[in-house]
């Protein structure tokens, strides 16, 4: 491994504590606006990302993608709430978890218009500040789109259960007993798919970052 990589692996990490301390802190504040005040009560209202890390779904997944070249996408550990606590009943659980990964298109969106505006662009070049700005990008880019899906536990289920009929929240409820084990399990059997489907959607959003930015 050379000493590049090295630098490389090193950016992505502080990127990854970085933008998903920021995605669950999120996830807790929403909640505390909404009237549940779990998440703070638990402690996960802190911008110390040791409190939110997932060993696997933080920092080994990720660095895996990013060695061999694929589309980095993760999580972290799931912040708590209560849903009989919130205001807007489903509606509520639903913003809970959207704050998250909007959060990551925030700060993609924000990532993106600076490196426009100071001349780096998405390069990717070994200059350290120019690997933080693609990195940010890319890597909060995928963690958007993995975080969307609608499958439990990931956030865009939340949206799924808001507008789901009774027998699919149902089922749904059943697959998010298994937590992240399901998460686990998806990664591992349909990576390949997974991958594909997240690399679509990080170069559509850059191509509409684009549009505002460049065009």
């Amino acid at each position: 491994m050379n000493e590049q990589t090295i630098i490389q692996l090193f950016v992505i990490l502080g990127v990854i504590l970085f933008s998903m301390t920021l995605h669950e802190v999120m996830h807790g504040f929403v909640a505390y606006l909404l009237g549940d005040d779990t998440a703070k009560l638990q402690g996960r209202l802190t911008l110390n990302p040791v409190k939110h890390i997932d060993p696997f779904l933080t920092i080994l997944l990720p660095l895996i993608l990013a060695l061999v070249g694929a589309p980095i996408f993760g999580g972290a550990k799931p912040v708590p709430f209560n849903p009989g606590r919130l205001r807007h009943d489903e509606w509520g659980s639903a913003l809970v978890a959207i704050a998250g990964p909007l959060t990551n298109f925030v700060i993609a969106f924000v990532l993106f218009g600076t490196s426009i505006v100071l001349g780096y662009g998405l390069s990717g070049t070994s200059d350290i500040v120019g690997l933080i700005f693609y990195y940010g990008v890319i890597v909060n880019l995928g963690f958007f789109v993995f975080n969307m899906i609608p499958l439990p536990p990931l956030d865009g289920s939340r949206v799924l259960y808001a507008l789901a009929p009774d027998f699919v929240r149902r089922g749904m409820e059943f697959i998010e007993q298994y937590g992240l084990v399901f998460v686990f399990a998806i990664v591992l059997l349909a990576s390949s798919t997974i991958g594909s489907v997240i690399g679509l959607g990080i170069y559509s959003i850059l191509d509409f970052f684009t549009i505002i930015f460049v065009r």
